[in-house]
């Protein structure tokens, strides 16, 4: 077993004083995310998941969004910071994605922006070069409400990469495409 851990996911957020910041907290088990918790001081809300168990915000069940069409679907991605290599690839997704869907958002910490894909608030989410204490309680809370969460090559594994992209199941094949044919 291990702990995977966050302790301030948003730490620029966090020091600027913008109200978009969590705490998360996964369990890998046999090198399966079995459970994890994200949950934002902010706004008072527990995301959380148990394999197998479905996912919940507080008290709510969660669900991704029915959304089937792109044009009317809103997603999430970071921004790459700093100097990172990985700067064009994100510009030149976010050129082929901003016109086949409704808008694209950067709030600066990703377990929040997978908790909002498993909310239905986000129809999908992408992003390159996380650590994996950024997205393993988000990859089992947005899976056990019901979107597909892979690596963004084909075939690799999620936390070595730190690439990933998850969506609804209706509009995923389109938005992978999308994202991943660049």
């Amino acid at each position: 077993r291990r702990w995977i851990v966050d302790p301030l996911d948003g730490t620029t957020n966090f020091l600027h004083g913008l109200p978009h910041w969590a705490v998360s907290i996964a369990l890998e088990h046999k090198g399966q995310i079995v459970a994890g918790v994200i949950y934002d001081p902010s706004k008072d809300e527990a995301f959380f998941a148990e394999k197998g168990q479905g996912a919940w915000m507080n008290e709510s069940r969660l669900r991704v969004s029915g959304r089937d069409k792109m044009i009317e679907s809103i997603f999430a991605t970071g921004v790459p910071f700093g100097g990172r290599s990985d700067l064009p690839e994100t510009l030149q997704d976010l050129a082929r994605l901003m016109p086949a869907c409704a808008g694209v958002r950067r709030f600066g910490a990703a377990a929040l922006d997978m908790a909002y894909v498993a909310a239905g608030r986000y129809d999908g989410f992408w992003e390159r070069g996380l650590q994996s204490w950024d997205m393993a309680a988000g990859i089992v809370i947005a899976r056990e409400a019901g979107a597909l969460v892979e690596p963004l090559a084909k075939g690799g594994d999620i936390l070595e990469s730190g690439d990933v992209i998850c969506a609804n199941e209706v509009i995923f094949d389109r938005f992978a495409k999308v994202i991943r044919n660049g």
